[in-house]
């Protein structure tokens, strides 16, 4: 049950509603205020039911709430806004001791409910990939040393100089493909966390882009300059930004994108106030979007593309992205992606405070 005070209420991010035995608003925070358009003195007084399209069912509920003493999770309801679209939310009725007042009722936008269980799906599936491929890359290092070690010793064997260009082209590949599971066994370190400004990160990683892509890519800037220093690991960011922005520019200016005609890149960054992160609310936080007009990522692969070994690009190694997403959980944060022809957008949320 929640305590009699509602002054704590107020500071609340999250909109909360309390209501009498009879339903009957007998308070609204200020967040309920701006999420449902309206200020608390109209609400007071008002049969907290009637404010939906689901009246009955949202009666029923409260109902059941006040006799069973039964906490309920979320139900689905539709607030009435008039003149406006309906707001689809999540409601959950909670028991209350307050004088006067016997439930409390929280509620969310649906869009920020399945933001946060996509969040939290993308956090456990990184996890499992990640060990999913260790097993693997360990499994396949054992007879890559084989082939190695007996390519070699076949080698010294040939009388032919030019059979030997074919023992080489195997110890070559063994040796690339040795490469690659390294790169997959290797423990990540840990952030070595400092203050980092993120527009110096963007700007190192757009001098590195216009050196590697000297023509057909326009990378844009739309900063915010109020965002304030990140604590976070400075090289990690950067490899962060250039993989994503990297892929981007690879898009651009390949023969699938109307013959590679090139195109722009925009990092922009904003300041975001009270935020959820997976789970956890934070009262500042940065959004880094990285933003290209190519072709888009294939749909095929748009669900799966932090996937490690998962690429849309002929000869890609399927890591970068991978990389990219385990850094940001390393900083506390989320990566997604949006895409459809002609637009992608890569949103990095990090934590600020």
């Amino acid at each position: 049950m929640v305590s009699t005070g509602f002054a704590g209420l107020d500071l609340l991010a999250t909109a909360v509603v309390a209501l009498d035995e009879g339903f009957v608003v007998r308070y609204a925070n200020p967040a309920a205020e701006s999420l449902l358009d309206t200020g608390a003195r109209s609400m007071i007084g008002q049969p907290f039911p009637g404010l939906f399209a689901e009246t009955a069912e949202i009666q029923r509920t409260l109902g059941e709430a006040l006799n069973t003493h039964w906490d309920y999770s979320a139900q689905v309801v539709t607030y009435i806004r008039p003149g406006r679209e309906p707001l689809p939310l999540s409601c959950i009725v909670t028991r209350i001791d307050a004088a006067g007042m016997t439930l409390l009722a929280e509620l969310r936008p649906i869009e920020q409910q399945l933001r946060l269980a996509r969040e939290e799906r993308m956090v456990s599936e990184q996890q499992a990939n990640r060990e999913l491929i260790r097993n693997l890359a360990h499994e396949i290092k054992n007879p890559l040393g084989g082939l190695r070690g007996s390519a070699q010793l076949l080698e010294r064997e040939l009388d032919k100089p030019y059979l030997k260009e074919y023992t080489q082209v195997i110890i070559k590949e063994a040796d690339r493909l040795q490469a690659l599971m390294d790169r997959l066994l290797t423990p990540h370190r840990a952030p070595r966390v400092g203050p980092v400004n993120i527009h110096e990160v963007l700007e190192r990683v757009r001098s590195l882009l216009l050196a590697e892509f000297s023509s057909g890519v326009q990378i844009y800037r739309d900063y915010d300059p109020s965002v304030p220093d990140i604590q976070g690991d400075k090289e990690q960011l950067i490899q962060v930004v250039l993989n994503i922005a990297r892929n981007a520019a690879q898009a651009l200016t390949s023969k699938g994108n109307d013959g590679g005609k090139g195109g722009g890149i925009t990092f922009r960054t904003r300041a975001v106030r009270q935020i959820t992160i997976v789970r956890h609310r934070y009262r500042l936080a940065l959004e880094l979007q990285i933003i290209d007009d190519g072709p888009g990522v294939v749909e095929q692969i748009r669900e799966r593309i932090f996937n490690p070994l998962v690429s849309g690009r002929d000869g890609g190694s399927g890591l970068g992205l991978s990389l990219a997403q385990t850094y940001v959980q390393y900083h506390r944060g989320v990566i997604e992606c949006d895409s459809r022809p002609g637009r992608t957008v890569f949103t990095i949320l990090l934590p600020l405070a």
